[in-house]
């Protein structure tokens, strides 16, 4: 066949294909639904009582479906009734079709509330807190993608691929639905390390013989010595790190006190790499909060990692009271 011909064959085909899909007529989607309860049950009324309607609306959609088709499908037997031949063989058609109907749309309903969610988040909340939890919620929903972009910039969600962020401030985003997540509080931890030697860690004063360390907010040394009633310990001195994830880094390896938050050091509490000297916490005066354009709930993936987010943080917070 020549390019001519087979330009015309397609041409040809694809109109027959048109023409078929344009002159397709089905019966309307109730009256097969009735059809197909009634017939499977053999009772009008509790295909009714199935679909949620009375046994006349499936009467009259039997009735309506018959006259379409203009053949009967049932047979009255006394008070029973029973399907005819040619019930008897469209039946099984009308299951398989609607059977098809039901998987695609779950699955087009599944597509909807799976995929990727993309959440914005300070690379240190992503490092210490949100990271190590994800296997939980992954576990949960299997069909529901995480993407973690780990960045100290304000996403625009006008502009930027992003569903919903966790964000460090004072909670006023407006024109963004806020949830608070976590509260956290400031205090110093260091390596197990510094409770030993020529100047253990045992009361704050002892501070003065120690390295502190500072990530881009280097005030809140001052806060927490003034808070605790500490004197002659110079709050400026000591290397800085632009990450709070470094200084907690900086501070397991030993070279000096970190002034940590409870939400970054936890996991490092937890398994033994740190420790908190002094039982004295200063409430930090930000906390963590979910935000999201109002519209970003219309997906359910959305939804349903922020309401996660929500409980993990709740349980935690209950858990450690």
């Amino acid at each position: 066949m020549d390019k001519r011909s087979f330009f015309i064959y397609l041409i040809s085909y694809s109109y027959q294909k048109i023409h078929a899909m344009a002159a397709r007529k089905l019966p309307p989607l109730n009256a097969l639904r009735a059809f197909e309860a009634a017939g499977r049950l053999l009772s009008f009324t509790r295909a009714g009582a199935e679909l949620h309607v009375t046994q006349a609306a499936i009467s009259h959609q039997i009735k309506a479906l018959e006259e379409w088709l203009g053949l009967p499908l049932f047979r009255r037997r006394g008070r029973a009734i029973v399907l005819t031949e040619n019930g008897q063989s469209y039946l099984p058609a009308v299951r398989d079709g609607l059977d098809l109907l039901a998987d695609a749309t779950e699955r087009l309903a599944r597509r909807r509330e799976s995929g990727v969610v993309t959440v914005s988040t300070l690379a240190s909340f992503a490092a210490a807190w949100l990271v190590p939890r994800l296997g939980r919620f992954r576990a949960q929903h299997p069909d529901v993608d995480v993407r973690v972009t780990a960045s100290d910039d304000i996403v625009d969600f006008a502009r930027d691929e992003v569903d919903l962020a966790v964000r460090y401030g004072n909670g006023d985003w407006p024109d963004l639905e806020v949830w608070p997540l976590m509260t956290e509080d400031l205090f110093p931890v260091c390596s197990p390390a510094l409770l030993r030697g020529p100047h253990p860690l045992r009361m704050p004063a002892d501070l003065r013989h120690h390295t502190l360390l500072h990530d881009d907010m280097r005030e809140t040394w001052r806060m927490w010595l003034l808070a605790a009633g500490v004197e002659g310990v110079d709050a400026e001195r000591g290397p800085g790190f632009n990450l709070s994830t470094l200084v907690i880094d900086a501070a397991v390896d030993g070279q000096g006190v970190a002034l940590a938050r409870s939400a970054l050091a936890a996991g490092h509490l937890a398994s033994g790499r740190l420790v908190q000297p002094f039982a004295f916490e200063l409430p930090a005066e930000y906390a963590y909060y979910v935000v999201h354009p109002s519209r970003a709930v219309e997906h359910p993936k959305v939804r349903v990692f922020r309401d996660w987010l929500l409980r993990m943080a709740a349980a935690e917070s209950d858990g450690s009271r």
